[in-house]
Parts: C-alpha cells; structure tokens; sequence
C-alpha cells in the first residue's frame, strides 16, 4: 500500500499536466496566400491609362500611342506616397479596357513602346517593381479581361493574346501579390477597326480555370481577385462600404467575372465551401482616372477614415484608388488627404486599452487556450472554449474607470471562421449596458460606440457555428470623442 500511494500520486500529477488538444479546424480555410492577404488590409490601387490624357473613364480602344506623355513620370513618387499613407502594396492597371499596356508588350504595338514617353523606352512595370522594392511595398497586377483595341476579341485567339500577356506580367516583374480580374466585359470598342459591339459570354468565354492554372504555376503565391474569386471577391459595390455580415466562405461554382451576383457577394455565405473573403475596391476621387475637374472632390480624411471603419473594421480589405495625374503624378491634393488620414487613424488607435489586462471567461479549454490568450498581443495564440460550448462570454477588467468607445476584435482564422453573433457590454452602476451587437468577425471588425467610462467590459459571443476562437481583443478611446 505504501509504494501504491507514490504511483497514485504521480499518475495524478502527470494525468493534472496534460496537454488539452486545440480545436479541430472548422469548415473552409484560408491559404497560406489568403493569410499573407487578410495581414496587408490596405493598399494602393493606380489607374493610369490613355484615359488619363483624354479625360475619360473607359477608353474606346483607337487611342493614338501618341497620346500617352506623362511629363513627369516618377513611381518612386507613388510608392513613396503608399509606404507613408501606410500602405501595403500596390495594384496598377497594366491594361485597362482599352487595350493600352503600360509596359512594352512583345505581342501588340499598342503600348508604351510606340509612345513618345521617354522614345519609346520606358516601362512603368518595371520602373514601379522597382520603386516598390525600394520602399518595402508589394506589387499587385490588373489585367483588364476586356480589349476594346484587340482585332481578336471575342475570338478563341484572344485568349491566347490575353494569356501570353499575363505571362510577361507574371515573369518579367518578380514576386506579384495579387492578380485582379476585371467584371467589365464585351461591348462597343475599336477592336481592330470594326467599330462594332462584340458581347461575350461571360460564363464560358475566358475558360477561366485555364488562365488561374497559369497564375498557380507562375505566381503560387498570388492571391486572385474576381466577383466569384477564385482567392477574393468583391464586395458588391464601388462606394467602399463592406457588408455588416461578412463571411469569408461563398458557394462559387457556377459564378464568374461579370456575372449578377453583387446581392450575394457583400455577405458571402455562411455555408459557403470556399475560403473567399471580400476586397473593398473606392477611389479617392469621384472617377477612377485622374480629371482635373475632380480636384476639389477628393476625399477628406475624415472620409478616409470612415472608408476605413466601413471595410477593414467591416472585415475587409482596402483597396484605395489614387490615379496620377497627366504628370504622372500623384496629385498633391491627394497625397495630403492620404498622409492626414494616416494621422488620424494613428490618433484613432494610439493608445491600447486591454493588453495585459486581467481577463476571465465563462468557459475555456485550459491554461492553454485561456482568456487571457485573447488580450496578450500576440496573434498565434487564442481564447477558445469546450468542444460543445457555442455560447460565451470574456471579460476584461482595465482595472481604473476608463473611457472607452472603440472595440477591435479577430478570430484566429487559421481554424475557420466561427462567430454567427456577438454583443459587447460595458459596467455601469452595478449593471451591464450593451454598447455594440454584430453578427460575424472572422479575420478583424472594428466597431464603434458612444464614449463611456467603465472598469469592465465584456464580449459575448451569443452564437458561433464550432466553439469560438477569438485571437485578439483591443480596446481604444477615439480622441475626437
């Protein structure tokens, strides 16, 4: 009996030490790419064409070479601009619908090697890959599906056209972030000299899973942006407004570029069986091309800032146009909106409230996977629950009576995305005062409430589809408030 009691004992503490398992990953789950994507949330989109010099938003397609002359070309201007706005990255409109390449492509003359722009020598691709690199940015490419100028349009031997010049993009121009499918397909244009209308369908036309095999194989990791991905959606609308319900999971089989789906696309589907979330595409200006008309309708950084709530704190990313103007410039008009509203989103989330605050929950599954994972910084580790446990509640105690109006929560997205409603609370005379209700979070939701002062305040997560995992929890006091 004497040697049983040290065996028993031993067992005890061995059977006390052991390792609680994590969650098993739930429904659709990003990539690798996705992941990399989700973590850059705000970037530099640059639309420049021979729209810039006509005054137009789409060109026709018979567009003189001649027309494009920037005076002052300089990328390092717009990629030093984009690191200080405290951009990511930036996608530029290789070609846009009217066929015009912004590098000399080997299979048509209507590019910049036919323009007067440096004699016929210069290439903004590479001029752009460089001043990217410079200033530790990522470089994305948009290919316009569409050819207004093509003689091959609507043909089969256009498809080989197209594919041969998302080639040279995706070799000549190193590491790409992400390829951008336009909707925009098939009307009136040039093609060549017939001046007609040429409709397309868009559902079978492109043989798109051909084209995305070619970007797979030269850029694995580049992520795809469509309506129906196969990476990134859009999100529906042009107004930089992301869905208050947002799952990253979509039913795509069977949508495609240009298909009527933007109903579907600004919530997705939270039975969808694909890992798609949702890109906000605005620009900073009423056109997408740079109009000297346009000058005193640029965006405020107050505007910025709400753009900002209504996509990456929508569960987002934001794709932020900034067309330069026929200098090749980014106007400075638009540069000083862009580095105030750094500023103001800096001002906005200067001082973390929750880090390392006293956290507790109603549930969770050990040491391991505690309330106190969900507030520590460190975005590897989470607050998850039992098994069977869909409902639950964490609490953060800031310790002194604080004011408080914002609130920064993400699930650890790497299991799934989970949460299908959730509400925040605050302490109030003894009594919890809901602040905040939302249905989703997935991989961040930034939302906003009236300026209260508490000591406590607590997440609720009403409903999630596995026990939930959230890996961060932020707390902020907006000074404008």
């Amino acid at each position: 009996m004497k040697k049983f009691i040290p065996i028993l004992f031993a067992w005890l503490l061995t059977a006390g030490c052991s390792e609680v398992s994590p969650p098993e990953p739930f429904g659709p789950l990003p990539s690798d790419r996705q992941l990399a994507w989700h973590e850059k949330e705000y970037y530099m989109f640059v639309h420049f064409t021979v729209n810039t010099f006509t005054d137009k938003e789409w060109g026709y397609g018979d567009e003189k070479e001649a027309v494009f002359n920037p005076t002052a070309l300089d990328c390092r201007q717009w990629a030093k601009t984009a690191k200080e706005a405290g951009m990511k990255g930036i996608i530029i409109t290789a070609k846009h619908h009217d066929g015009f390449c912004l590098w000399p492509s080997a299979y048509t003359g209507h590019s910049v090697k036919n323009s007067p722009w440096r004699n016929g020598k210069g290439d903004i691709l590479k001029d752009l890959r460089q001043a990217c690199d410079e200033f530790g940015l990522e470089l994305g490419v948009y290919l316009s599906p569409w050819d207004r100028n093509s003689a091959v349009y609507g043909t089969a031997d256009y498809l080989t056209y197209y594919r041969d010049q998302l080639r040279e993009l995706l070799t000549d121009y190193g590491d790409i972030f992400e390829v951008w499918f336009d909707g925009a397909n098939g009307g009136d244009g040039y093609y060549g000299g017939a001046r007609e209308t040429r409709r397309i369908d868009n559902s079978t036309y492109y043989d798109w899973p051909v084209t995305h095999s070619i970007v797979r194989e030269l850029q694995p990791m580049a992520v795809m942006f469509s309506d129906a991905g196969p990476d990134v959606r859009w999100v529906g609308n042009e107004s930089g407004m992301g869905s208050l319900t947002n799952w990253c999971l979509l039913k795509k089989d069977g949508m495609y570029p240009g298909g009527d789906f933007a109903r579907i696309l600004g919530e997705g589907h939270e039975d969808g069986n694909y890992w798609v979330p949702a890109e906000v595409d605005v620009s900073i200006r009423p056109g997408w091309f740079y109009h000297r008309s346009e000058d005193s309708l640029v965006r405020t950084p107050e505007n910025l800032m709400e753009l900002y709530y209504s996509s990456v704190g929508r569960n987002s990313n934001l794709l932020l146009n900034v067309p330069p103007d026929r200098r090749g410039l980014l106007n400075e008009i638009d540069v000083n909106s862009l580095l105030e509203f750094r500023k103001l989103r800096e001002m906005e989330f200067a001082d973390e409230l929750a880090r390392g605050k006293k956290a507790a929950s109603s549930s969770d599954r050990g040491k391991n996977f505690r309330a106190a994972l969900a507030n520590d910084g460190d975005p590897d580790t989470y607050w998850t629950t039992r098994d069977d446990v869909t409902s639950a509640s964490i609490t953060i105690d800031l310790g002194t009576e604080t004011g408080v109006n914002r609130i920064l929560i993400q699930e650890y997205i790497r299991l799934g995305q989970r949460v299908k409603g959730y509400k925040v609370e605050v302490l109030k005379d003894d009594q919890w005062i809901s602040v905040a209700e939302g249905t989703t979070v997935g991989y961040k939701v930034i939302r906003k409430f009236p300026l209260v002062i508490t000591k406590m305040v607590k997440l609720t997560i009403l409903d999630s589809k596995a026990c939930p995992v959230i890996s961060n929890i932020e707390l902020y006091r907006s000074p404008g408030e």
